[in-house]
């Protein structure tokens, strides 16, 4: 089967793309013919998986281009022509490649396969500059409340409007979680199907040691909560002396970030490390006891903590969006409201206390992963779902 995969991005910029290239890389594994058509951006590393490209941009122009990118538009008709792929998967396309894409896929087998609330959110969050939750359809109200500035929301405005106008050409839309199916059908959507994410079956974690360890991974923005868990850890370490915590990541809150350690007197018991590549990243959280994720915001699914229970290690993490279909309190992992530090230093404390408790909830994590959640079975489900929506080819 011939499989086009569409994304904004084929870089190392985020959890998104590292399940692109995962979805293509195990398609290839199963003798399918699979194709990633994405801009040609590359992370500071320099790397691009794409196999097709077409142009992008990260300057000021770049909510023009969200809008329309006629580049996007000729590039992908040249390769719809070359490749006539038997099913086209688009994943992320409203940060660069823009609804100017969807009038070509009228007569090809395609999904549409949300992985945030881009689809009915400019900022793909669905949440107000008060931190509270927006319940209003995507337009006047983004103006209306802030979250936007006129000079980007006449573009994304524009860009929403097409995107409504043209999103029936899709012949299935899936959602990574049951919450970004409630997203969804809010705004419109009917007969959205979940997909819940997978990730990469990998060996169990070492026996825990040493001093506890909390470890916290991902971008260092407001909505990530690691200055809530900052917070928190302050309060732990006050009854467990020798915690360590780190928080790997970049981001615009590292300053603060760095600022509120030094007001919390963190001392050398937090490192903040930064970006870290894949193999860097797994080194420093293979000996975590726990892996916070104490997200402000609903997300959609909550990648960080599927790849921790995978590896057999305890989760705590927000009780919000997609999370909680998961991780289950008590069983596998902790649950805690957003933004509460009080009740996010009370889970880490039970978990950094006690080993075995610990050690018990990390291995039930894995047994929930390795059920429900590893790429091998996301990967069957697509193809399943491919294979209802492929028509047979004339002669």
């Amino acid at each position: 089967m011939r499989v086009l995969i569409v994304n904004d991005y084929a870089s190392s910029f985020g959890g998104a793309e590292r399940l692109t290239l995962l979805l293509r890389d195990e398609l290839r594994a199963r003798g399918h013919d699979a194709r990633l058509f994405a801009t040609g951006l590359r992370s500071a590393r320099g790397d691009n998986f794409a196999d097709d490209t077409s142009r992008g941009t990260t300057s000021s122009l770049r909510t023009v281009l969200q809008a329309w990118n006629p580049w996007a538009r000729s590039r992908l008709r040249a390769v719809l022509g070359r490749f006539r792929p038997d099913v086209v998967h688009v994943r992320m396309f409203l940060t660069q490649l823009s609804p100017s894409i969807l009038p070509l896929l009228r007569d090809v087998p395609s999904l549409y396969h949300a992985t945030w609330y881009r689809a009915v959110c400019p900022l793909g969050t669905k949440v107000l500059p008060d931190e509270s939750s927006c319940t209003e359809p995507a337009g006047v109200a983004c103006l209306r409340h802030g979250c936007l500035p006129v000079h980007d929301w006449l573009p994304l405005h524009l860009q929403m409007t097409l995107w409504r106008r043209w999103r029936g050409v899709f012949d299935r839309v899936v959602a990574n979680s049951d919450a970004c199916r409630a997203q969804l059908e809010a705004d419109g959507f009917r007969d959205v199907q979940v997909i819940r994410n997978g990730v990469p079956v990998v060996a169990p974690r070492p026996a825990l040691a040493g001093p506890p360890l909390v470890a916290f991974a991902g971008r260092l923005v407001k909505q990530k909560g690691a200055d809530v868990l900052l917070r928190a850890f302050a309060s732990v370490r006050t009854r467990v002396p020798d915690a360590r915590l780190v928080v790997a990541g970049e981001g615009p809150e590292r300053a603060s970030l760095e600022r509120l350690a030094a007001e919390l007197d963190l001392g050398a018991s937090l490192s903040l490390p930064g970006h870290l590549d894949p193999s860097d990243l797994e080194t420093a959280l293979a000996g975590a006891w726990v892996q916070a994720v104490p997200s402000r915001w609903a997300e959609s699914f909550g990648l960080v903590a599927a790849e921790a229970m995978m590896r057999g290690t305890a989760v705590v993490a927000s009780r919000a969006g997609g999370l909680p279909e998961f991780v289950r309190d008590g069983e596998n992992g902790r649950l805690v409201p957003p933004g509460d530090a009080n009740a996010l230093a009370t889970a880490l404390f039970e978990l950094l206390s006690q080993r075995e408790r610990a050690e018990s909830l990390g291995r039930r994590a894995r047994e929930t992963a390795l059920a429900e959640l590893g790429a091998p079975l996301w990967v069957d489900r697509f193809v399943q779902l491919y294979e209802t929506l492929r028509r047979p080819r004339s002669t």
